[in-house]
Order: structure tokens, then sequence, then C-alpha cells
């Protein structure tokens, strides 16, 4: 750690307690053993974090509220991204994972590279407020990441990888569904139920398709695990944002 995070990390402890930290700096400096065989190719494995894939997105306090009111929105929510879709079609771009980049999926970001996108608003304005009321300002969301509408075109597939880490939990929600669409994560297989949210660990390995004829679209949140504590996502933040920094 350079000296600035050094002394972040004592800022914390002495906020939050001598050994608030502990877990993180594990992560950092320990052996890499505290993984699952379907989470070998994730960066970074929080010590402690359940192995679980898959998450029931209702059974966390921290985050069902946040299911509950996405899942209630979801008429209006298709509704304007179905209209940014067919009017604003320029608006969407091909999606940029850190592993690749596919023009069959498109994204429509709301969260992006630590800020909102404002532009954004005027085109899925339903999502937009849900997200920054119940998601951002709640400090639920992991802003190393993103929220993006996440549109596969007919044909498209995901192939099979782990994201970076397992600090954070994915939730979609389903938003136009076909028939023909699927994800894995480790070894079960799911379809979305248009407007149900799934919740998954994305630091097992995971794939998507759609096999349909028609696009495949649902909004993607990253928020904070629910087994992570508030020193840790403080500390996670700064450990994070200055290895990008440093690696820019």
């Amino acid at each position: 750690m350079t000296p600035e995070i050094e002394a972040a990390f004592e800022r914390i402890r002495r906020s939050h307690g001598s050994g608030s930290t502990d877990r993180v700096e594990e992560m950092l400096y320990g052996s890499g053993q505290h993984r699952h065989p379907l989470q070998k190719d994730a960066k970074w494995i929080l010590p402690g974090i359940s192995p679980r894939p898959w998450h029931d997105p209702h059974e966390h306090a921290e985050i069902a509220p946040v299911v509950r009111t996405f899942e209630a929105a979801h008429p209006a929510i298709k509704e304007e991204l179905n209209a940014a879709w067919e009017a604003r079609r320029q608006e969407f771009a091909d999606y940029e994972h850190y592993l690749m980049r596919q023009q069959n999926w498109q994204a429509l970001y709301l969260f992006k590279s630590g800020r909102l996108v404002p532009e954004s608003a005027e085109l899925a304005p339903t999502a937009m407020r849900v997200f920054s009321k119940e998601v951002v300002e709640t400090g639920k969301h992991c802003p190393l990441l993103e929220a993006h509408f996440s549109t596969l075109l007919p044909g498209a597939s995901i192939a099979p990888h782990c994201d970076l880490w397992n600090f954070s939990i994915n939730l979609h929600l389903a938003i136009d569904i076909p028939e023909g669409c699927g994800i894995r994560v480790a070894d079960e297989t799911r379809e979305w139920k248009e407007g149900e949210c799934l919740l998954f660990d994305y630091s097992f390995e995971h794939e998507a398709w759609n096999h349909g004829t028609r696009p495949r679209s649902c909004l993607l949140v990253d928020l904070w695990h629910p087994e992570t504590t508030l020193a840790e996502r403080e500390a996670l933040t700064l450990v994070v944002t200055e290895i990008r920094r440093l690696t820019a």
C-alpha cells in the first residue's frame, strides 16, 4: 500500500475499531486460498464472504427494499427503456467489459466512472430516480462499478468468465425477456422472469445468452455485498481507486 492508503487505513481503524480492516489487508497480502474453484479467475476474494453463487433477492435486509422498489417500478421502467431503444438507439453503446467489448451487447448507463450519468435521466427517468434514491443515496451501490441497462441482441452470448471480486454483488432486474434466454452462475442455470430480480455473486464463473428473436434487456446494479462492513467498504474503495490511479 502507498503511504496515503496506509494513513487512510489507520484513520478507518481509529473510527471503526482496530480490526476493522483486517479482512481487506488479508485479501491484499494473504495467500489467496480463500476461494471456491469456480472463483479461480477473480482478481480479489475478500475472506469470510459466504461462497454462495446465487442469493435470494429478498433474503438480505439491506437489499430487499431495493428489490421491492425496482420490481414495483418495472412497468414504467420497461416502457421508458423500450421508447429509448426505438427513438434514441444512438445513446446505447457497445458494452465495454473489462475482459471484452461486444457490439451485440448494448448498454445504457445510469452510473459509470464513479458518477451518475445525468443524460440518462431523460431516457430512463424512473430507473434513474429509483437507483439514485434507493441505491446511491443509501450507500448500497458499489461506486467502483456501474449501473446500466444491459441489452443482448438476438443470437448474442457472453462467454464464461469471472468478474473481478466478491465484495460486491450483482442485481439484475429483468426488463424485457424473450424466450430462449438464460444465465449460468457456477453450476446452476436460471432464466430471468420479467419484472423480477436475480441476485448473484459474479466472482463465480458465469455466462449468459439470448437464443431468442428479439433483444433481451435487464437493469444491472452493482451493490456492496451484504456481508461487508461499512469500514471495509470505505477501505476497499480507497484501495481500488488508488490501484486504478497508479495503473492508469
